[in-house]
């Protein structure tokens, strides 16, 4: 399985915008669709975006659309995660996760590696 390991998250204000980003090692990255999810106080845990193992095909939850975007390197073995406009309701532990790379899925149970969540806080 690939390792996943996020960074990236912090308090911002209602608003304002940080940048994910889950470095990947032991596997070849470019096998690996990579997805972001969350979890919010008491809540279940949620898709948020997915990537293609090319890059060049995305999905996003209806909530987030317009306002996050995902994208990859794959020389560097990283995703990323863009999040602007930030509203209180996003606060969350985000978790980056990885699945084949011939999967096109916003399951999580189509996703066999995660990293261990970084926590983003948006005060109103």
């Amino acid at each position: 399985q690939v390792q996943l390991v996020e960074s990236g998250g912090g308090l911002v204000q209602a608003g304002g915008s940080l940048r994910l980003s889950c470095a990947a090692s032991g596997r070849t990255f470019s096998n690996y669709a990579m997805g972001w999810f969350r979890q919010a106080p008491g809540k279940e845990r949620e898709f948020v975006a997915f990537i293609n193992w090319s890059g060049g095909s995305t999905l996003y939850a209806d909530s987030v659309k317009g306002r996050f975007s995902i994208s990859r390197d794959n020389a560097k073995n990283t995703v990323y995660l863009q999040m602007n406009s930030l509203k209180p309701e996003d606060t969350a532990i985000y978790y980056c996760a990885a699945a084949p790379g011939s999967y096109f899925s916003t399951r999580q149970s189509d996703f066999g590696s995660w990293g261990q969540g970084t926590q983003v806080t948006v005060s109103s």
